[in-house]
């Protein structure tokens, strides 16, 4: 069986292989079950192996770059177009194996095992986050109920509602008081664990050469540093800053046509918690402009005079995601902007 290039729809437990040689003629296809996926593969001639992006995807790539194979991962609506029929797992196969061998198609970098322990904790800590903030505004929504109003914002919502809950005097019902203090008790717990992820991550940080250099960049801190530098496997796949930005969602969206270009707002494609990271990261840079006088400063106020403060916070975070795969990809140091010549 001489494969050239090889489809796998991944699933749990069935898979389903199509492969064709170098005439595009098909040569294999068949249906395996897990445990025997890495052995049909063993005793098949090196050769291109695709597959979409999705939960195992970066497991079995290195798996199967292990077995001397070109593994590669496609974004699943790139794989889309070239299903010539109804959607099946076989269908499926077939379009992924036509789709991982046109010469201009983009693929996913595998990221190692290291890289996705780093982005296990982000993600465990951005789902703790998100907990946290459902339970303060359940116990918002339920005091509202009993005509108690708790104030805006995490910090004086939590600084507040222990007096809340311990005056007797304003009307809440003993169940309710107790089961709103499980409630608080549990916010706190959850607080602690958020605590204990921000150090991980701190220390991953201090012990990473390239994160430590992203943080140097205005409005970049230990979180984003790691998962900017754990999810960009390999720089070298972005041909300038301006397509690592794209990636990231933060250029325009174009409709263009008939010689007229058309921008409107961001295309927000890519991976939005990178996306929120920098954008956060740049709101906190705006919040402390003051009257700094360096170039950048001074051009984030015109901009923000002319523009508004969110595009701004936007243009901020797409600047630097140009300058963040010029420190990637080049091994540069960031070289702050001088002060503004007057």
């Amino acid at each position: 069986m001489n494969a050239t290039r090889v489809g796998i729809d991944l699933a749990k437990n069935v898979f389903s292989v199509h492969g064709v040689d170098a005439h595009d003629k098909v040569v294999l296809k068949k249906t395996v079950t897990r445990g025997k996926l890495l052995e049909c593969f063993a005793n098949l001639p090196p050769c291109v192996i695709g597959m979409e992006a999705c939960s195992g995807a970066h497991h079995w790539a290195r798996q199967l770059r292990g077995l001397g194979h070109d593994a590669r991962i496609i974004a699943p609506r790139f794989v889309i177009p070239y299903r010539k029929s109804g959607k099946n797992d076989g269908n499926d196969a077939e379009a992924i194996c036509e789709a991982v061998g046109r010469p201009a198609m983009r693929f996913v970098p595998v990221k190692s095992v290291e890289q996705q322990a780093v982005l296990c904790l982000h993600r465990i800590r951005s789902g703790v986050v998100a907990e946290r903030t459902a339970q303060i505004n359940q116990i918002r929504g339920l005091l509202a109920e009993f005509g108690l109003i708790l104030p805006k914002g995490r910090y004086p919502a939590q600084h507040h509602l222990p007096d809340l809950l311990e005056d007797a005097g304003n009307g809440l019902p003993g169940l309710a008081r107790r089961l709103l203090t499980d409630l608080y008790q549990r916010i706190l717990q959850l607080n602690q664990h958020i605590l204990a992820y921000d150090r991980e991550i701190e220390a991953l940080a201090r012990h990473s050469s390239s994160a430590q250099r992203l943080m140097r960049l205005p409005g970049i801190g230990a979180v984003s540093a790691t998962a900017l530098v754990a999810s960009i496997a390999d720089p070298g796949q972005f041909g300038s800053g301006r397509q690592l930005a794209a990636w990231l969602g933060l250029v325009p969206r174009q409709y263009s046509t008939g010689g007229k270009t058309r921008l409107g707002r961001i295309t927000k494609q890519g991976d939005k918690y990178l996306r929120m990271l920098l954008i956060h990261g740049t709101r906190a840079v705006l919040a402390t402009l003051g009257d700094k006088q360096d170039r950048l400063s001074c051009w984030l106020r015109e901009l923000i005079a002319r523009r508004g403060y969110k595009r701004a916070a936007v243009a901020l975070a797409a600047k630097n995601a140009r300058v963040i795969w010029a420190l990637l990809a080049r091994g540069e140091d960031y070289r702050p902007s001088p002060a503004a010549v007057v």
